[in-house]
């Protein structure tokens, strides 16, 4: 069963995420739990709390998770029976996450409570976006974070594993040539000057450190970009691009959003 106290542990590219943890947050507190928010990106796996009900929320990329995540969750402390529970955002597919987390989860000592997948609005530089559509995907999404939230309330989740597929596709969305090309698309973002106030939001919000930028100076980017989409979709003023593409930007929240929430 859950516990009294749940910790959820998110990373958000563009907000899908962040928009499902939340509305898990909502049910539970309204079940009276008490719920604490932490970034991925910002925490120290090392220091969460074993006695509190563990959360992991976070988008799916490559059919897999960005590697910031897979970091943290490898270094995670054994667990003493801690639950845990995991749900991701995803476009279409993802087939390399929810079987193989659940192993290492097990491995390390949790027990695991529940999983769930939820379809989202397509944030990885769609050409077209249609509103109705995607408010119409978010609203459904947010129903099925509340329908997983409750069963997890109820101990009705469940958390699958198919073995032979999902520890294939782990293994090839892990993989480096994966990896790799990953981080060469994020070489391809640039900034077009005429547009760039040089507020250095995109440097605040990179979860890899990928972006520097020197005082008065335009943002440079390095070769540890992990494609979650936050900066060009992300920016205030839309100066980041990437050359030649024509594309459409969506986002679920705001910078500051991201930013602002713990």
């Amino acid at each position: 069963m859950m516990k009294k106290n749940i910790d959820i542990y998110r990373f958000s590219g563009t907000g899908n995420t962040l928009l499902v943890a939340e509305k898990l947050a909502e049910v539970f507190r309204r079940n009276g739990k008490t719920v604490r928010f932490f970034r991925i990106e910002k925490s120290d796996p090392a220091g969460i709390d074993t006695d509190h009900t563990l959360g992991l929320a976070f988008p799916v990329a490559a059919q897999s998770t960005y590697p910031l995540v897979w970091d943290f969750i490898e270094k995670l402390p054994p667990g003493v029976g801690t639950g845990v529970f995991m749900v991701d955002t995803l476009h279409s597919f993802s087939g390399g996450i929810v079987g193989p987390l659940r192993k290492i989860m097990a491995g390390k000592g949790y027990r695991p409570l529940g999983a769930r997948e939820i379809p989202m609005p397509n944030n990885f530089l769609p050409g077209k976006i249609n509103p109705a559509k995607n408010r119409a995907k978010v609203e459904s999404g947010l129903e099925n974070a509340v329908l997983f939230a409750e069963a997890l309330l109820a101990g009705r989740a469940r958390w699958g594993r198919v073995p032979l597929f999902s520890d294939l596709m782990n293994l090839l969305s892990r993989s480096r040539p994966v990896v790799n090309y990953l981080r060469r698309r994020g070489t391809k973002f640039t900034v077009e000057e005429r547009s760039c106030t040089r507020c250095g939001t995109c440097v605040k919000l990179c979860p890899a450190a990928n972006i520097a930028m020197e005082a008065g100076e335009y943002p440079v980017f390095s070769e540890r970009c992990q494609q979650c989409m936050r900066c060009i979709s992300l920016c205030p003023t839309g100066a980041i691009v990437v050359p030649g593409k024509k594309y459409k930007v969506y986002r679920a929240v705001t910078a500051a959003e991201i930013l602002n929430h713990s």
